[in-house]
C-alpha cells in the first residue's frame, strides 16, 4: 500500500510514524540512497497501524513489525515473501519488492500523476546530476493524493473490482 521497499517496512519503528499527521518519516540511514524520505499515509494505512499499535506499540525496541521471540529485531527479510508463498503466490508471479513495480506501472498507466511525483513516492534519486542539483521538489501535495488513490484502488481490487489486462500480458 505504501510502495516502500520491503526492508524499509520491516524495520519501521513507531517513532517514525506520525499517525495524527498521517506521515511516515524514514531517516536517511535506513534508506537505500541514504536520503531521508517521507511517505504520506493514506487513511487505510493509518487505520491498519492504529489496530496494530496495541499489539506491538508497547514492545521494547519500538519496531512496528518485530520478529518472533526477540522484539528488538525486525521480522526476517524472508517473512513477506514467505507469506506470499503460503497463500499460493509463486516467486514467478510476485515478490514483496515487486509490488513497487506494480505501483509504478499502474500509477504511470493511469495518466493521473506526474512522473516526478511517482518517482518521488518510490524514493528514486534523479540520475542526472545537473537536474538533481536544481530540481529539489518532493511533490508532496500530489503524492498525498497519489497514495490515497493507490490505497483506494487496492480496496477496489480487493472488493472484486475490475482488473485490467495490459498489452502483452
Amino acid at each position: 500500500m505504501l510502495a516502500c521497499r520491503p526492508g524499509e517496512l520491516r524495520c519501521a519503528t513507531w517513532a517514525e510514524l506520525d499517525l495524527d499527521s498521517a506521515v511516515w518519516g524514514i531517516p536517511a540511514e535506513r534508506m537505500k540512497m541514504r536520503r531521508a524520505h517521507r511517505i504520506p499515509l493514506p487513511a487505510q494505512a493509518v487505520a491498519i497501524l492504529k489496530k496494530l499499535h496495541p499489539i506491538t506499540g508497547h514492545l521494547v525496541g519500538g519496531l512496528v513489525f518485530p520478529g518472533i521471540g526477540r522484539t528488538t529485531r525486525p521480522i526476517s527479510e524472508n517473512t513477506m515473501n514467505g507469506a506470499l508463498r503460503r497463500i499460493g503466490v509463486s516467486q514467478d508471479d510476485a515478490t514483496a519488492h515487486g509490488f513497487r513495480s506494480t505501483f509504478s506501472t499502474l500509477a504511470n498507466e493511469s495518466g493521473k500523476w506526474s512522473v516526478n511525483a511517482i518517482e518521488a513516492a518510490l524514493a528514486h534519486v534523479e540520475p542526472n546530476a545537473v537536474r538533481r542539483a536544481y530540481a529539489r521538489g518532493d511533490y508532496w501535495d500530489e503524492r498525498v493524493k497519489l497514495m490515497t488513490w493507490w490505497a483506494d484502488h487496492l480496496d477496489t481490487l480487493r472488493n472484486g473490482g475490475r482488473v485490467l489486462q495490459f498489452k502483452g500480458a
